[in-house]
């Protein structure tokens, strides 16, 4: 019996033990990282430091709800409270015999509904605020995909524009360290969405798979990304710098590597990114009907396959999970090259279609990961091949 108490008692000490240890080394991560501006803060309370009109709004709109349930609060738990205390049997108060009160009927009916009505009216200008979404000086369609942000402009300034946003690779293999670090762990990205200050931004969202949520904190914009269905909504920043949010729909294993980077510029740096960009665009643009060597496609190939696969596939190709791996996949290796390129140009279960590359860095992909790792095939794809799989 003694044995078995103490048994039980150095089982007990060894798991507050490892649950001081796990709590000291949590409070040292913590520590270890500084507020993000734009994004998260250390022991954060309040909302986030807003940046827009609508979410300054909103920080007012709620310490204004917080001070009225506060008084609330105090009103109704007072009255109950002294009630308790001054008319208590031990003083010898004596219970009222009486049913119905008109008076007290009208009150706790009029009162409550004039609070309803002045918190509704406080906030309906905001709340339809929100949604107008007219006049906007810039457009663009968020896409959701799992997991990672495509952004294209459609119409304003940039228009034509579009591109992929996924989590940092380097951040993704932090993930996998028992003390990640950084202030921005997790929201590094490598292609932020940039937009200029004090315009009118119109975010169309909708998503390729599965229901996905983007935000914002900053600007106060949260709205669902859902396959075959076209939402929106919209922000004028009024500051410039980096902004941080992610989405905040469950939608799978990868949920946790989905942020968005919003970065605002002013004017003239847009209008220099627009310029760069397209220029970016039109060098990517290759004659599809050209004929690439093997070697060429796997040094273009490794650079796509960084940007776009590694994420999830990882750099050496192993997969995790679910994800399968590329290196000795049957797939990547068989001779038949139109059912690698029928899974990466159309997408299959989890995995989303990037029919967004073009032909050439479909072509370079799929060459690299025929020719990487331990595959080693030597097989080739052209660009032709991915023209003629399009149709």
């Amino acid at each position: 019996m003694n044995t078995t108490k103490t048994l039980c008692h150095r089982i007990a000490g060894a798991g507050i033990g490892m649950a001081t240890l796990l709590a000291a080394q949590a409070a040292q991560a913590a520590a270890a990282a500084g507020d993000l501006p734009g994004g998260p803060k250390n022991n954060q309370l309040d909302l986030h430091d807003p940046v827009t009109r609508i979410a300054s709004d909103i920080q007012v709109l709620h310490y204004f709800m917080l001070v009225v349930c506060v008084v609330i609060f105090v009103a109704v738990f007072g009255v109950m409270f002294y009630s308790i205390f001054k008319h208590r049997k031990s003083r010898g108060a004596k219970p009222a015999n009486f049913h119905e009160s008109v008076i007290v009927e009208i009150a706790w009916t009029i009162v409550p509904f004039a609070i309803v009505i002045v918190m509704g009216m406080a906030a309906t200008r905001t709340v339809v605020a929100m949604k107008d979404t007219s006049n906007a000086d810039l457009t663009i369609k968020t896409t959701g995909y799992q997991w990672k942000w495509g952004y294209d402009y459609l119409k304003g300034e940039g228009e034509g524009i579009g591109f992929m946003s996924t989590l940092d690779v380097s951040q993704r293999l932090l993930s996998d360290q028992a003390k990640p670090a950084g202030d921005n762990y997790l929201l590094k990205v490598d292609n932020p969405l940039v937009v200029p200050v004090n315009k009118k931004i119109r975010i169309i969202t909708t998503a390729n798979d599965v229901i996905h949520a983007w935000m914002v904190p900053a600007f106060a914009v949260k709205q669902d990304a859902i396959p075959g269905f076209v939402r929106d909504a919209w922000f004028r920043a009024e500051k410039t710098g980096d902004f941080y949010g992610q989405c905040v729909e469950l939608c799978g294993k990868e949920h946790a590597y989905m942020p968005i980077h919003v970065k605002v510029v002013s004017q003239a740096e847009y209008t220099a990114w627009v310029d760069s960009k397209k220029k970016e665009i039109a060098a990517k643009a290759d004659d599809p009907s050209k004929t690439w060597t093997l070697d060429e496609l796997i040094t273009r190939g490794q650079k796509v396959y960084a940007a776009n696969c590694a994420v999830c596939h990882k750099p050496d190709g192993s997969g995790a999970g679910p994800i399968k791996a590329l290196d000795g996949s049957a797939v990547v290796k068989d001779a038949d090259k139109l059912k690698e390129i029928g899974i990466v140009l159309n997408g299959k279960g989890g995995m989303p279609a990037w029919k967004t590359l073009s032909d050439t860095e479909l072509a370079a992909v799929i060459s690299y990961t025929k020719n990487a790792w331990s595959n080693k095939t030597n097989q080739i794809v052209q660009p032709a091949d991915v023209v003629a799989a399009r149709k």
